[in-house]
């Protein structure tokens, strides 16, 4: 039968008790991680959130009653031990924290048993996710993600100190607001008071943090819950955490400024990383052109190569093919690689087809200086030498290229360079390149809607000199945006934001948005606009991909208490469940089934 803490009170956690407490009593509360029982000694280890500490049972010291509940210990039960402190007498275990001191009991309390786990509670479990994830309160008990979690905690403590310490007000936005799909799906509730018409749950605080800047709260930032109704990814969740910020009275400088001065607070507290300022920047145009991506891993080279100038009169249709539709080819060089088995580098074509690429040509210089190619029999001698020199290329080199709309051999090669670099392990894993990305785009053609929509948001600045263009050329005006970019994962974003109702006009009319339509859906905030609103710019970090990187976790679901898997299920609770047919008359509500 469980015993009670009866007026006991835990004096530690386990790793808090030290060499220095050596001859002291002390009280301790956990879980066994593990029991060995050596006949006349009785051994466990004793597991709390900052560790372990190993515990002895001698009969003589803890009595005989206490050394039989001793010996009925299982794993995960959940015990208070009062005891002796004292220097280890059998091995020092070095991988230990408490390694060199154990505890003598002198009183044991069992105060909940454990059935046996359906898996084992330890590092770097082997379990597959999904029986975990059912049942991720076992889960969370494993050194590793508990790490995790103190790490979070942590982080967000530096952030609201720093941000309370630069005058920012932590202020809480509503989390029942107006619908205003443009980007992903809106998870939708229900209202019972008004049937019929629904709330949206936040994909950001973001028109509420600028009306905050119109009622002259100057800055802000909030720790804010985020929902996206979109397909997951690794680094991806249906909810997830956002810092978020906005300031008055700012251009680009003041807002990159003090972001990269949190992240170098942040890593030194948290992580003892010293985070080199300023972080360098570079121009959307520039990142995708030699990376192929607007959050490039700038850990390592193999940069894109741009040889359109070098193959536009050559003799292989692809590569002129693509150029002729307003395309471009370029390459990568994957330096000493050249001997890769074409078995292998059929895979690499089958990769990028997955990116939407035709295919992918191939070009290896063989340690004699000849090539072995996919296509060298479409171009003469000439031509090759042209191209190899063109990427650098040198005896034992392999170049890959794609021909395609640059969206597409961007993507394509962008891919690759990343797949490669992990697979040859051109980086190291513990370093920690940050990188400002700017100009991005107003704009990009979606295929889906056949219009353009805003890359960022409809209430991001464009530049000046290209205010003109946003009716006439859209694809031709630059935002004024930044995203923050670590390893290769955008870690946050934002910009300065609309404030004059003319460029706003402009804008939405950009979108195909007619007065009306952009008066229904952002109605409140361009009334408040009317009554004076300063200049404002914000940014925000997801918190979840933060904690990822800084853990070198493989996925935002090993720094979440308790995540969705990639249908957006809880495997835990089972939600989304049905509900029954008095809630769904309460809200007006009638599911229908959807045929197969």
């Amino acid at each position: 039968m469980a015993e009670s803490m009866n007026g006991l009170h835990r004096s530690h956690r386990c790793t808090e008790v030290s060499n220095a407490l050596v001859g002291e009593q002390v009280t301790l509360m956990g879980w066994v991680q593990k029991r060995r029982n050596l006949g006349s000694l009785i051994f466990i280890d004793l597991r709390d959130r900052s560790g372990l500490m190993q515990v002895v049972f001698d009969e003589p010291v803890v009595g005989s009653e206490g050394f039989a509940k001793a010996g009925e210990l299982r794993s995960e039960f959940v015990v208070a031990v009062v005891g002796t402190v004292q220097k280890r007498a059998a091995a020092v275990n070095e991988n230990l924290a408490t390694g060199d001191i154990e505890v003598m009991a002198t009183e044991l309390r069992i105060l909940s048993k454990a059935q046996t786990p359906p898996f084992p509670i330890e590092e770097n479990s082997q379990t597959k996710e999904e029986l975990r994830l059912k049942y991720r309160y076992l889960d969370l008990r494993r050194p590793d993600l508990q790490r995790n979690l103190m790490m979070r905690s942590k982080v967000t403590g530096i952030i609201r100190a720093f941000l309370l310490e630069e005058g920012f007000l932590e202020i809480e936005t509503p989390i029942l607001q107006k619908s205003t799909p443009e980007g992903a799906r809106d998870y939708l509730v229900p209202s019972r008071v008004h049937p019929g018409s629904f709330y949206a749950l936040p994909q950001s605080p973001q028109l509420f943090k600028q009306l905050l800047m119109c009622s002259g709260y100057d800055r802000y930032f909030q720790v804010a819950k985020c929902f996206r109704d979109e397909d997951l990814r690794a680094d991806r969740q249906p909810e997830f955490t956002q810092i978020d910020m906005e300031m008055s009275f700012v251009d680009m400088e003041d807002v990159i400024d003090v972001n990269q001065r949190l992240l170098a607070r942040v890593f030194k507290e948290a992580l003892g990383v010293d985070v080199p300022l300023p972080i360098p920047r570079m121009t959307w145009q520039e990142a995708m052109d030699r990376f192929g991506s607007d959050k490039p891993d700038i850990r390592f080279g193999m940069e894109l190569t741009d040889v359109s100038e070098v193959v536009k009169d050559c003799g292989f249709g692809v590569f002129t093919g693509a150029l002729e539709a307003g395309g471009s080819v370029r390459g990568i060089n994957v330096e000493g690689q050249g001997a890769m088995p074409r078995k292998k580098i059929d895979k690499l074509v089958e990769f990028a087809k997955g990116y939407g690429a035709k295919g992918l040509a191939y070009l290896c210089v063989n340690e004699d200086g000849t090539y072995k190619s996919s296509f060298a029999k479409f171009m003469t001698e000439e031509e090759l030498d042209a191209l190899v020199k063109a990427m650098n290329g040198k005896p034992g080199d392999l170049l890959l290229f794609a021909a395609d709309r640059n969206k597409i051999v961007w993507e394509v090669l962008g891919a690759l360079r990343l797949m490669l670099a992990k697979e040859l392990e051109l980086y190291d894993e513990s370093t920690f390149a940050f990188l400002w990305v700017v100009d991005f785009p107003q704009f990009e053609w979606s295929d889906e809607q056949e219009r353009f929509v805003a890359m960022h948001h409809p209430f991001t600045m464009p530049y000046e000199e290209d205010i003109d263009k946003l009716v006439s050329d859209p694809g031709a005006v630059r935002a004024k945006a930044y995203d923050i970019v670590l390893n290769g994962c955008e870690l946050g974003g934002g910009s300065l934001r609309i404030y004059q109702s003319d460029i706003q006009e402009k804008m939405f009319e950009a979108l195909g948005f007619t007065s009306q339509e952009a008066h229904d859906r952002f109605g409140f905030l361009l009334d408040a606009f009317s009554y004076g609103v300063p200049p404002h710019a914000g940014l925000a970090f997801g918190l979840d991909r933060m904690i990822m990187l800084m853990m070198g976790a493989e996925s935002i679901r090993d720094v979440i208490a308790f995540p969705k898997v990639k249908d957006a299920s809880c495997l835990m609770t089972e939600a989304p469940t049905p509900v029954d047919e008095k809630q769904l008359e309460e809200l007006a509500l009638k599911v229908e089934e959807i045929e197969e």
